[in-house]
């Protein structure tokens, strides 16, 4: 009996060291994830919600690291040499609203592309800079928005296609 109690003992190690190797080849840190938007089988059914800013989002994962909730934001493509701007305000936003609906602070996010991750520090200067964006967003709700961009794939993929006088062919 004693033998079976330590195969199973060494089974369970074994299982526990190839999720976390799997969680740290996947880019995640450290903890345990408590939040995923990327599996359809497992996905969260909730997004994180803001009344104050009226904001909603789904990070991909949402990792627990020694009681601090890390949002994690997966890009299918190669990392570019420094994160994307768009990219770190959206994480930045999923940093707002970790806050907002589960009461802490994130310290960082993760920005995790195909073959490198950045962790992205989520100080003042960043949370006034996603405020502000939200507040410019807010203020031109209803009004006609130019087309920032000339790809037709974006075009293609965006939901007011249907509604806009400048989209490309």
């Amino acid at each position: 009996m004693l033998w079976l109690a330590l195969a199973l003992g060494l089974l369970g190690l074994l299982l526990l060291w190839l999720a976390r190797r799997r969680q740290a080849a996947a880019g995640l840190p450290p903890g345990r994830v408590i939040y995923l938007d990327t599996d359809h089988l497992h996905r969260t059914k909730q997004a994180l919600y803001d009344p104050a800013t009226d904001l909603t989002g789904r990070p991909d994962y949402l990792v627990r690291q020694r009681g601090a909730l890390i949002p994690v934001e997966v890009k299918s493509g190669r990392a570019p040499p420094r994160p994307h701007p768009s990219h770190v305000l959206q994480l930045a936003a999923y940093c707002l609203l970790v806050e907002a609906v589960y009461g802490r602070r994130p310290t960082h996010g993760v920005l995790k592309y195909a073959d490198r991750a950045f962790a992205i520090d989520y100080d003042r200067a960043l949370e006034a800079e996603v405020r502000r964006l939200i507040a410019e967003m807010h203020a031109a709700e209803g009004q006609a928005q130019d087309r920032s961009h000339d790809s037709p794939a974006r075009c293609r993929a965006c939901g007011f296609r249907h509604l806009c006088d400048q989209r490309l062919a």
